[in-house]
């Protein structure tokens, strides 16, 4: 996946309150970080999205966009930035892949599952992968209290 240029998708995004279609084309002309994630309405992706969201203005003055993305719709994102604290308080796009294309065209797909593996990715201005992490389905996150 390094080096390679990412593929052509469609999709609709929820972001600060409203829905907004995007394509690969949105992406290219800046730095870009994909953040994938199994679902919403779970128990650890709201301490990796609120991380984020916490670091999004200082990534914003660096010249880069984010996208969080899951299989859920853009109507669930919506549903669970309304009822989350945590999740309310991101700014960024948080992408509807419920067919599934970018989650399959970047290669985080769990076979059978139709949900994402956690997986980030760093995407140049071109529009080509310059870095990525994928986590183990079984691995954990915790989170000190």
């Amino acid at each position: 996946m390094i080096n390679t240029t990412i593929k052509p998708f469609s999709a609709t995004a929820f972001k600060q309150g409203d829905f907004v279609e995007i394509t690969e084309q949105d992406v290219k002309g800046k730095w870009a970080v994909f953040f994938f994630y199994p679902a919403d309405f779970t128990f650890v992706c709201p301490t990796e999205l609120g991380d984020l969201a916490d670091h999004y203005a200082e990534l914003q003055e660096r010249g880069v966009e984010v996208y969080s993305v899951s299989t859920d719709t853009h109507f669930t994102h919506k549903a669970w930035h309304d009822s989350s604290d945590t999740i309310g308080k991101i700014n960024y796009y948080m992408v509807g892949d419920q067919t599934g294309t970018i989650t399959n065209n970047f290669g985080v797909m769990r076979e059978g599952q139709g949900l994402a593996d956690r997986a980030t990715f760093l995407v140049d201005p071109e529009g080509v992968i310059q870095a990525m992490e994928i986590t183990a389905e079984a691995s954990a996150v915790t989170q000190k209290t």
